[in-house]
């Protein structure tokens, strides 16, 4: 049955989840509350359980050929630059999990799902500059209004509007705000024939430290490098900003002890963009994904640090399960709840095991004193063994 879904949000959650319900004929309205549709100039990692679903959203080439195809994954001693660990990416993450592990420049992601989602023409309505303020779900229908006072029905309601969801409000009951957890991301882009050989890189390379540790790896078909350090610092002024300018102050006290080569690189980048890491208590159970008419998908549902690399990977894998739901509506009335209550039963278990294993590493990666020695020790003897996560990568 072809189905009336609204989709809140139009960021990577967003767009898969509305190219997934258009594939399968459904008539999506997705509503945007930014004047322009774009996405902010960030790196992301995709491991072969993100790439495995673009590829049944019928654009995994399409992503291929804008990435980059790291050839292994290092880990390194921020103070002393030492490798720790090794573990191959390329044709052993295709052979081992049926997907390459890519990264991709996040407008370039965006761009190739918009291009995708348009060729479904009149099924999909774009609307920007549509901030949801208010949000009514009924037995036969769910609506919304916006901030120009525009009403608008359909027969389910996807929240994929982010960290600060204005639609999570109707499905969790005594919603509080989102934990500022103590620690800033500054991240950098440049171009790799900027930097001299010694700096370029074609992996995915970790440095980590007492209390920081830093990140950079190819995108854009390896013509750039992306760069990240993250740090337990202050906030980096508005929690609800993730692209405001990095304070230079706070980013060299965070890397001031860093090995030559990591300081050459971080200070061949500038400007440095910040924002302050937020996330929610790990979810609880279906409950909090799903209500009546009503699922979230993404951040909206489950905020995550960025020690797994995973926050695309899940709100991609969110929007296939959930399209997969919807397949099977008969009858508006009562199979769309139920419908979207399988759906949040299938997801909340493994969304919350990467919550909680992104908080976990958070800890491991800024270990300090006797437990930082004894972490390293076992990336030396274990590494292969320790980065490689089947569950996660073949799930």
């Amino acid at each position: 049955m072809a189905l009336r879904v609204l989709v809140a949000g139009g960021g990577i959650g967003g767009l898969a989840a509305a190219l997934a319900l258009a594939r399968d004929g459904h008539r999506v309205e997705l509503l945007e509350q930014a004047a322009v549709f774009s996405e902010i100039g960030a790196g992301i990692q995709l491991g072969p359980n993100a790439m495995r679903r673009l590829a049944a959203l019928g654009v995994a080439g399409d992503v291929e050929a804008v990435a980059a195809h790291p050839g292994a994954l290092v880990v390194a001693d921020a103070s002393t630059g030492r490798e720790f660990a090794r573990m191959p990416l390329g044709d052993a993450m295709r052979a081992r999990y049926g997907a390459r592990y890519c990264c991709v420049h996040r407008a370039d992601l965006h761009a190739v799902l918009a291009q995708a989602l348009r060729l479904h023409g009149d099924a999909v309505a774009l609307h920007l500059d549509s901030r949801i303020v208010r949000v009514e779900d009924g037995r036969d229908a769910v609506g919304v209004t916006t901030q120009d006072a525009r009403s608008r029905q359909a027969d389910a309601l996807v929240g994929a509007d982010g960290l600060w969801s204005a639609v999570r409000p109707a499905v969790v009951d005594a919603e509080s705000a989102p934990r500022v957890t103590g620690h800033t991301a500054w991240r950098g882009l440049i171009a790799q024939d900027a930097l001299p050989p010694a700096l370029r890189s074609g992996d995915v390379r970790v440095w980590l430290g007492p209390r920081m540790h830093a990140v950079a790896y190819p995108v854009r078909r390896g013509e750039a490098l992306n760069v990240v350090v993250l740090a337990e610092s202050p906030p980096a002024g508005d929690a609800r900003d993730w692209d405001q300018p990095g304070s230079l102050a706070a980013l060299h006290k965070a890397t001031g002890r860093c090995a030559g080569p990591l300081q050459a690189l971080i200070g061949s980048i500038g400007p440095w963009r910040a924002w302050t890491l937020c996330d929610r208590e790990p979810l609880a159970g279906p409950s909090e994904m799903a209500r009546g008419r009503i699922a979230l998908l993404g951040d909206a549902a489950h905020p995550m640090l960025p020690y797994l690399a995973q926050g695309a990977g899940m709100a991609i894998e969110d929007a296939l399960a959930l399209a997969e739901a919807l397949r099977d509506v008969r009858e508006r009335t009562a199979d769309v709840p139920a419908a979207l209550g399988r759906y949040a039963r299938a997801r909340w278990r493994r969304d919350a095991q990467v919550q909680s294993r992104a908080r976990r590493n958070a800890r491991i990666f800024h270990l300090t004193g006797p437990m930082r020695l004894g972490r390293d020790l076992a990336l030396r003897t274990f590494g292969r063994r320790l980065l490689d996560v089947p569950w996660l990568y073949g799930g």
